[in-house]
């Protein structure tokens, strides 16, 4: 080995061994007749200080390398004088007295500084991957990763699960997002499918027996990229068999709070609270206007349709006449917020759909007045119950929204997510689960004049809610179950139907005939009749979750070489053309050539 030891091994019980040391230059400096040299590799940062008396070559050497050389050095393990031990650094106690420095690999100037978590434009960063993956940062995201798959694996084969592969070719079906589609050579005019998940594979391991299936699982979706999404990612795929909504929520809760209790040391994430609230999809939607609610704060919205409705305020009356609710939520401390800030929050609400937001202030101070443009249509009364009920206080400010129910729950919601990063509300180290439980089955789509899956094709109705199916399909509740932490859906999950004849009858509200039903999911329909236990299974996203646990803003900080915002490799250079020959053996002519030859066949 070229190192008898990692740059973050020494202490001071090493003194006067010799070593050898071999990794990056984190920083170099010459002082008098000394040059200190910090080397760094994954494990932390080692002092070395190489004296021109005692060792006249090695100095001369180490006068010649610069930030990001490879190096190795040899010498001996000394405690740091007294005054200068670094209390910062856990080798901050010794220093090495360097007797020869030996270059392995020169090194360009790094594009941007490594040594120091400096802001860095992302996409300078994602094109030198390979550099940003050195700094501290990224190297502590990716220790955490590899920690929480660890865990979860403990975890699981603790409880009698077994890891096994499943295909990455396979064939196309309908997950919700659009398929990465793979030509194949031997089969001209066919495609594979990149998974969007491993539905209908884990399903099959219940039917074959396997009861107690995960994997750590690559997943594809071609949709629009946002900070918590890439092409591919990677989730905890899992099934079950002969289990109920219950054992699957207790066994990932189980999980979650062990991976909180592995990140820790690292990061310093915290649970605001061990037990996991559950929340009705109708709840959340309510109280926080969204189906995953960040529960690291409170701010919850309140219906004031009842009071609302009693104004002069006409667009409250005609909204409550036709059903509509009106809704607000308090926000505590900003009752004296200027017209421009008030505006720039109006333009919130129109970015998320609504068209305007009514506020209330009640300003701090002396006077203490209640300022709003809505306020001349209130009794002192009305004003009064209003303010009551919202909980208001003097310096607080209370943001009204009037529309359909899914906006006022969408407008409500960006404020709500707004003020709590605003207000220092949402800290990045606590982290907050909840259940959110009891969804539709399905979902009407008036477009298509048919019922869509609210989950997915597989998910298993309420047993009482069966009969629904064939009086009022929208009343049947889905055995769905979702987990959210931080304002984040982290894992989705559900019972399976397992028996033929119910899948069939969801096939046909959804629109699926027998024959098409027959060509998409034959396999399974046939399997079903082979004897197939009751099942369910979740699906954490591993991405998602350590963002969270990390306290990141993207998952992108948290995957070793992820895409960018446009889902294109910016250090790899991918998405990039394929060479004629290569095309010519998939049997695939490009749009533009077809078109420049005249021939409007298909491709």
């Amino acid at each position: 080995m070229l190192k008898t030891h990692t740059c973050g091994e020494l202490r001071p019980e090493h003194a006067a061994q010799h070593v050898k040391l071999a990794g990056w230059v984190n920083r170099v400096r010459a002082q008098g007749g000394v040059v200190f040299i910090d080397l760094r590799d994954r494990w932390g940062i080692t002092q070395a200080t190489v004296d021109v008396q005692s060792a006249p070559e090695a100095h001369a050497a180490a006068e010649q390398i610069g930030r990001e050389y490879v190096v190795q050095i040899e010498g001996i393990v000394r405690p740091r004088p007294e005054g200068m031990v670094n209390p910062n650094l856990p080798t901050g106690g010794i220093e090495v007295e360097v007797q020869r420095v030996r270059v392995l690999n020169a090194a360009k100037t790094p594009p941007f500084e490594v040594s120091a978590e400096s802001k860095v434009d992302e996409a300078l960063r994602l094109k030198y991957r390979y550099l940003d993956l050195r700094r501290q940062r990224m190297q502590r995201n990716l220790i955490l990763r590899g920690m929480v798959t660890k865990a979860i694996r403990d975890y699981l084969y603790e409880r009698g699960f077994i890891e096994i592969e499943t295909p990455i070719l396979f064939k196309t079906t309908p997950e919700g997002a659009r398929d990465y589609l793979v030509p194949s050579r031997v089969h001209p005019g066919k495609f594979y499918a990149l998974p969007q998940s491993p539905q209908q594979l884990k399903q099959l391991l219940m039917v074959a027996g396997y009861e107690r299936y995960f994997q750590i699982a690559r997943c594809f979706r071609d949709e629009d990229q946002r900070g918590d999404r890439q092409p591919e990612f990677t989730q905890l795929d899992m099934e079950m068999s002969f289990v109920e909504r219950e054992d699957v929520l207790t066994l990932i809760e189980g999980l979650m709070i062990k991976l909180v209790e592995v990140a820790a040391p690292l990061t310093g994430c915290q649970l605001v609270t061990p037990t996991f609230p559950r929340l009705t999809l109708q709840e959340a939607m309510l109280k926080y206007g969204c189906d995953k609610p960040d529960l690291r704060y409170g701010l919850e919205i309140v219906d004031i349709t009842d009071l609302a409705a009693q104004t002069g305020f006409k667009v409250f009356v005609e909204n409550a006449a036709a059903g509509n609710p009106i809704r607000a939520i308090r926000i505590p401390g900003c009752g004296n917020y200027s017209r421009k800030q008030l505006d720039d929050l109006t333009e919130l609400a129109k970015g998320a759909g609504g068209k305007g937001l009514a506020y209330i202030a009640l300003e701090s101070g002396e006077s203490g007045q209640v300022k709003s443009p809505i306020g001349k249509f209130f009794t002192v009364e009305q004003m009064t119950a209003l303010i009551e009920r919202m909980e208001a206080q003097q310096g607080d400010l209370i943001l009204i929204s009037s529309d359909t129910h899914p906006v006022v729950c969408a407008v409500l919601d960006a404020v709500r997510r707004e003020f709590g990063a605003r207000l220092g509300l949402a800290d990045p180290k606590k982290i907050a689960f909840c259940w959110i439980i009891d969804f539709p089955l399905f979902d009407w789509n008036a477009d298509e004049q048919r019922w869509d899956p609210s989950h997915h094709l597989f998910t298993s109705p309420m047993t009482e809610d069966i009969p629904f199916l064939d009086s009022d399909p929208s009343k049947a509740r889905g055995q769905q179950y979702d987990l959210a932490c931080n304002g984040y859906e982290v894992a989705g999950g559900s019972i399976r139907i397992h028996d033929r004849a119910l899948q069939e009858k969801v096939f046909g509200l959804i629109g699926l005939d027998v024959e098409d039903a027959k060509a998409r999911f034959g396999h399974m329909l046939e399997a079903f009749e082979y004897g197939t236990p009751p099942h369910g299974g979740i699906a954490p996203g591993i991405d998602r979750l350590v963002m969270l646990l990390a306290g990141e803003p993207n998952i992108r900080e948290v995957i070793a070489f992820p895409k960018s915002q446009q889902a294109a490799d910016l250090m790899a250079g991918a998405p990039s053309e394929a060479d004629a020959h290569q095309l010519t053996e998939l049997h695939i002519r490009l749009a533009e050539e077809i078109s420049h030859d005249g021939n409007n066949g298909s491709a």
